[in-house]
This record gives structure tokens, C-alpha cells and sequence, in this order.
């Protein structure tokens, strides 16, 4: 019975992959994640929705991919595996279990300098960047004039006048144009601000419990004391790169920006070791929702505000003095007087909750929000989502229904994320 009920959800999800991953084009959905599917089943066939009349843009490892057997679909006008020959439940369990390594070379990292990069940046995101410590970072959101997010970002602070910035892929266009638009005006007012954008470089996300191990191996550096949310740069199996230590899956590890001719023997590198293995967006979004993360597209968008994303941490305590930053006011307001819905997690019974799945009260008589995210949990072999539920119904512990086929499934709003997160933090 078991494996019937396993396979049941490997189906379910399988689907649920080819109609989410075709929504979130449609949307424009972040990079940062991939697929709202949370596990897969052998035989599947490789998800081919290639952009209309465009041609698809390819990672420098796109090659590799194809030859290790990467089922290849178009993500955000990209080129990108979504599986390889394990399932995409296997190979979320394997990345908590030992390490997983991603390509997310089609993210877009750029570099801000000048004595105003600073001032100029906070002027756009909602974080105390001045205060992190050089060679620190953390997540950052875009801001618009109503409050809403444009996109969420991992900034870190190289030195008092340099930045280095990663955003997502499917918000890349919009991010710049947003960016260019303010430096424009900044340098018209004799500021000193310069932006380079790194289309010479790739994006390696090495996640897991093994993933400090299998780098530390090819490295003089002490890893031992590079801390979460941390940057550094040293040589990996001779090869220079910027770590971060940081992620998108809850697990330990590190987001490596390494020149583009260099990436193939990296990856090569590390995947020597015997508990690395390249994992494709699949398996990267179902860690994901597992962590409780946003992706934005579907969690995040520009008229949502961070207060209603329940994401206020990410503001400052500095920049809570003042809010001068684009709808700061907005956020200001919703700080002191609160908000309508806000974000949460959930439990479900029946068949998973997907995007766009109406939550109901739990006598079924009201609508009371929507899912966001929601997928079987590879690790917690249950059902998992996220979504927007008004107030007075998103306390932990509140019964409630989800309206999925047509039945009323039982669902419980609960903490997130759901499973613990392992950064490795200092002490």
C-alpha cells in the first residue's frame, strides 16, 4: 500500500511539473527555483516548451548537462536540466542527505563601485547594508513605489565601496532596467556609481551536509572559518572563485561564481567526490519549499510587500528609522497598522495543493486565500505548501480546507520552514 500511495504522488507531481513549469513562464517566475514539482518517476519524458520563435540561451555547461543524461527544458528563455537519470525525489533526498551540485549559471550577478555604490543601493532594497561587516551578505528585496517586491536578491558587501549582487534570472531584464533607471539619475547628480554585469562568469550552488567537505578538499583555504552569509575568494583545485556561503535549499553550502572557461573543470572537479552529485531546477525547488523559501513569481510579486510576505526581517533596524527607500512608506504604514493576509505555511491531507489553489474556512462556507506553492515533500513524505491567508485565519494550528479537484481536503496552518535549516553559522 505503501508503494502504491508513493507512486500515486510521484504521478501527481510528475504532472503537476509539465502545467507549473508552463504557469511559470508564463508569469515570468524566478530562476531561482525552477519547477513546482517535488518529485518525479522514471520514464518521464523531458518538459519542451521552447520559447516561441526565440532560441533558447545555454549555460557554458550546457553540454555536460546533455551528456549526463539532464532532461533539458526552457526556463526563463534558458536551456536547463530539470532532472537527470535519478528521480527528482531521489535527488532532493540525496542533497539533504550528502550534496548536490546546481548550475544556476543563468542567474545574473553584477558588481556595483564608487565611493556612492552604497547609498545608492539602499536606496532600491530594503536592507542595512552599510551595517553588514566587508565580505558579509544577506537577502535583500526591490522595492517598488506601492511597496510591492520586484524581485528578492543576495547581496554582499566586498568593501565599503563595492557590491557584489545575484538576481534571478526570470526578473533579470526588469532588474536591470530598474537599476540603470535610478543610476542614471544618480550619475546625473555627479554620484559615483558603476555597474558591471558578469556575463563572463557561471553560478555553482554545492548543497548539503557534504558540501563543505567536498570543497574544503580542493582548497588551502579554511573553510572552517567561513561562516553562512560570508564571501570569499581563494583557488578550488587551482582554479580562482568567489564563494559565498550561502543557498537556496535550507542545507549547508556555497554559491560559487567561477569564469566561464573554467566552470566544466570545476564541476568536473567536484563531482569526483563520491557524494556530489549535479542535480537539475526539479529537485532545487521541491529544497526549497521544504526550507519555506520564497520563489518569486509565485510567492513574491510586485503587489505583494514584504510585510504581507512575511518577510519584515529582511528590513533593517536602521532603515526602520527613516524608510527612505522606494515604498517605504507603504511598508511603514503596514509595520505600525498591520495587513490584511500575509503568508504562511501549511499541511495538507488528499491530493497535494497546488498554485492557485483556494484555501477555504474550515466549514467550507468562505474563501478566505490562495496557495502559492505546495508539492509532495520528498523528505517529509507528506504534503507541503505556502499561500496567503487573511488575517485571524493564519494562526499555527488553524484547521482549514483547500478546494483541490473539485473535494475539500483538509489542511493546518504550521511553522516554516519545514524542514530545520543547517546553515553553518558562527558561534
Amino acid at each position: 500500500k505503501t508503494c502504491t500511495n508513493m507512486q500515486r504522488a510521484s504521478r501527481q507531481l510528475a504532472s503537476a511539473a509539465r502545467s507549473l513549469l508552463l504557469a511559470q513562464q508564463q508569469a515570468g517566475a524566478s530562476s531561482r527555483a525552477g519547477l513546482e514539482a517535488a518529485a518525479s518517476v522514471p520514464g518521464v519524458q523531458a518538459l519542451r516548451h521552447y520559447a516561441s520563435g526565440t532560441e533558447l540561451k545555454k549555460t557554458v555547461l550546457h553540454d555536460l548537462h546533455v551528456q549526463l543524461g539532464g532532461k533539458m527544458v526552457d526556463f526563463a528563455g534558458w536551456s536547463m536540466p530539470i532532472q537527470y537519470k535519478d528521480s527528482i525525489m531521489d535527488a532532493t533526498v540525496h542533497c539533504r542527505t550528502h550534496a548536490s551540485l546546481f548550475d544556476v549559471s543563468h542567474m545574473c550577478g553584477f558588481t556595483l563601485k564608487g565611493k556612492d555604490t552604497i547609498p545608492f543601493f539602499e536606496s532600491l532594497v530594503v536592507g542595512d547594508i552599510a551595517g553588514l561587516e566587508n565580505g558579509t551578505g544577506c537577502l535583500s528585496l526591490y522595492t517598488n513605489e506601492r511597496g510591492g517586491v520586484i524581485d528578492d536578491t543576495v547581496v554582499i558587501k566586498v568593501s565599503e565601496d563595492e557590491l557584489y549582487v545575484v538576481v534571478n534570472a526570470g526578473c533579470r531584464d526588469k532588474d536591470l532596467a530598474h537599476l540603470n533607471k535610478h543610476l542614471s539619475e544618480w550619475k546625473a547628480q555627479g554620484k559615483q556609481v558603476a555597474m558591471t554585469v558578469h556575463e563572463d562568469r557561471s553560478l555553482l550552488a554545492l548543497q548539503g551536509p557534504a558540501a563543505a567537505e567536498a570543497l574544503q578538499a580542493l582548497t588551502k583555504a579554511d573553510l572552517s572559518k567561513q561562516y553562512f552569509g560570508s564571501f570569499n575568494t581563494f583557488e578550488a583545485a587551482g582554479i580562482p572563485i568567489w564563494a559565498t556561503r550561502t543557498g537556496y535549499t535550507g542545507e549547508d553550502g556555497f554559491e560559487i561564481s567561477v569564469h566561464n572557461s573554467k566552470a566544466e573543470a570545476l564541476t568536473q572537479k567536484l563531482m569526483e567526490n563520491s557524494r556530489v552529485r549535479l542535480a537539475g531546477l526539479g529537485p532545487r525547488d521541491s529544497l526549497r519549499l521544504e526550507a519555506g523559501l520564497c520563489l518569486y513569481g509565485n510567492d513574491l510579486d510586485e503587489d505583494i510587500t514584504p510585510i504581507e510576505g512575511s518577510l519584515t526581517w529582511t528590513i533593517g533596524k536602521r532603515r526602520r528609522e527613516k524608510f527612505d527607500f522606494l515604498g517605504g512608506e507603504v511598508i511603514k504604514k503596514q509595520i505600525a497598522e498591520g495587513v490584511t493576509k500575509r503568508r504562511v505555511g501549511f499541511v495538507s491531507s488528499g491530493a497535494p495543493a497546488r498554485q492557485h489553489t483556494e484555501i477555504k474556512s474550515n466549514d467550507g462556507s468562505k474563501s478566505i486565500g490562495e496557495v502559492t506553492s505546495g508539492a509532495f515533500s520528498p523528505c517529509l513524505k507528506k504534503n507541503i505548501a505556502m499561500g496567503y491567508i487573511t488575517k485571524g485565519e493564519d494562526k499555527v494550528g488553524n484547521k482549514i480546507k483547500f478546494q483541490v479537484r473539485g473535494k475539500l481536503n483538509d489542511a493546518e496552518v504550521v511553522k516554516t520552514p519545514f524542514v530545520p535549516a543547517k546553515y553553518y553559522k558562527k558561534p
